[in-house]
């Protein structure tokens, strides 16, 4: 069983090793309306923290020149924001650990001047003006300026399981940790976004919440979600839907594996779970990402010994963004870290039988939050 909610997963974990070199956050991303349009528009946000151990009076950039050349890695709390579309950005602003109020056990809440986040609520502010996001490069972002006050109800979780249990995290196995416990989230509230007045509404919102945590990024870096899903066998929406799909190249022990993907999908109470970690379940994953002159594509195909999932999702680059982040140890090595919540696609859901394979539903998807990045090792 994946739906499983868990918040002591969602608890501060940079304890030990991770506290000197490791990074933890919370994202967060929604739907919202534009009071003025009505278009519905896709927004994120992110608590990204990082090496607590090493603080500073002041926030720790790892991209500083001085700070490469001194091997100085980056300690700080970040708050990401911004949303997608053909006014997409990525807004950060950065606290000292001194400055940040952390509640770690669960349920988790972190909090920074007006900046707040917690199991069922987010509110704060990010401002970026174009001559400080000129002057500083290290701060990795886009100049605008968005406020929100948002409240988050989870209702559906994905939970890995043993892959992301204690007592791996205590021994540190995997580089990167993963846990969603809002895979399908309803959110609620008002955002500002350069002037502009939005709405979100729960029922339309087609929210996503989940953590990742560990001391580096995976390369290959895939995520897909979405809960705006409607089954063409039915002719109609799936409200008690979500798929995730997530991984890439884990490394267990500082050994990568072949590529790898978690993948599930919660077909109107129906579970189907395509976690390579769960051995018992024989998983197998064929997957590959492709770019055109204005789009971006992602095929996989997940199969176990009872079912198959087929996906392809697609997102115009124009919607997208991609997106900064640095390693705990200071190098930034994604570059080219495609993320959307613009996509849209396909999902075919297969029972296996005695026979081979028999179609269960093909779902249309959209509201798709979307990743993928790569670099050479």
């Amino acid at each position: 069983m994946f739906n499983n909610h868990d918040i002591k997963r969602n608890e501060f974990m940079l304890h030990g090793p991770l506290a000197h070199n490791g990074y933890d956050w919370w994202w967060h991303n929604f739907t919202a309306v534009n009071e003025e349009t009505g278009e519905q528009e896709p927004f994120f946000i992110e608590f990204y923290t990082c090496n607590p151990a090493l603080a500073h009076d002041t926030p720790v950039f790892g991209q500083l020149p001085e700070n490469k050349e001194a091997c100085k890695k980056p300690s700080y709390l970040m708050i990401k924001a911004g949303k997608w579309g053909e006014d997409h950005c990525q807004l950060h602003r950065f606290f000292a650990w001194k400055d940040v109020k952390l509640q770690g056990k669960a349920p988790y809440s972190i909090s920074a001047s007006d900046c707040f986040a917690s199991e069922d609520a987010l509110r704060g502010s990010v401002s970026v003006s174009v001559e400080d996001a000129r002057a500083h490069p290290e701060w990795m972002c886009d100049a605008g300026e968005m406020n929100w006050d948002l409240k988050v109800k989870k209702e559906i979780a994905f939970n890995v399981g043993y892959g992301a249990s204690k007592p791996l995290r205590d021994i540190e196995a995997f580089a990167m940790y993963w846990h969603a416990e809002g895979m399908k989230s309803k959110y609620s509230g008002e955002i500002s976004f350069n002037g502009k007045r939005y709405k979100v509404e729960p029922e339309t919102s087609y929210g996503y919440a989940d953590k990742n945590w560990g001391r580096d990024f995976t390369s290959p870096w895939v995520w897909l979600s979405s809960n705006c899903l409607y089954s063409t066998k039915q002719d109609k929406y799936l409200p008690d839907s979500v798929f995730d799909i997530g991984g890439g190249r884990p490394k267990v022990y500082f050994v990568p594996l072949d590529r790898r993907l978690l993948g599930v999908f919660y077909y109107e109470g129906k579970e189907y779970d395509f976690n390579f970690s769960k051995l018992h379940l024989k998983v197998k994953t064929e997957f590959s990402f492709e770019e055109t002159d204005e789009e971006v594509i992602w095929h996989v195909r997940q199969e176990n010994i009872h079912a198959a999932m087929e996906t392809e999702v697609f997102c115009k680059k124009k919607d997208m963004l991609l997106v900064n982040y640095e390693a705990p140890d200071g190098r930034k090595l994604h570059n080219r870290l495609w993320n959307g919540g613009n996509g849209w696609g396909t999902v075919k859901l297969y029972d296996r039988t005695d026979n081979g394979f028999e179609l269960v539903d093909e779902i249309k998807a959209t509201h798709i939050g979307c990743e993928y990045g790569e670099y050479d090792e």
